[in-house]
């Protein structure tokens, strides 16, 4: 017979919970997307706003006004970037993949996947 292996619990602070949850409070975000974001399964989150709800948690205060802003152009060599540039290899099989950098949460989400 083969080595035992115990599947172990991960465990999250009580502040990383808060912060998940603070993140799918946001109008118009995704459960399953803020969890695959932080390389966790959504049902997990799920489970986490369940006790927050029986709890009886107050939910965050957000700010009852907004906060100004200063929005700056980005620099010229950002915007000549081609994106995220990523070369796979597996045996003889090589893949090439080019991300675009506007969305490099999901491309980290997406590495993590892949490299499980």
């Amino acid at each position: 017979m083969g080595a035992d292996k115990r599947a172990t619990r991960r465990r999250y602070s009580a502040e990383f919970k808060a912060q998940v949850l603070a993140e799918c409070n946001v109008a118009g975000a995704s459960v399953a997307k803020v969890a695959m974001a932080h390389g966790i399964n959504d049902n997990v989150v799920h489970g986490w706003r369940k006790l927050a709800r029986d709890s009886g948690a107050a939910p965050l205060d957000r700010p009852s006004e907004f906060v100004p802003v200063t929005v700056t152009a980005a620099p010229a060599h950002a915007a000549d970037a081609g994106g995220i540039e990523v070369e796979l290899r597996r045996g003889a099989v090589m893949m090439k993949i080019t991300w675009p950098l506007c969305a490099a949460v999901d491309f980290a989400a997406w590495m993590r996947e892949i490299l499980r």
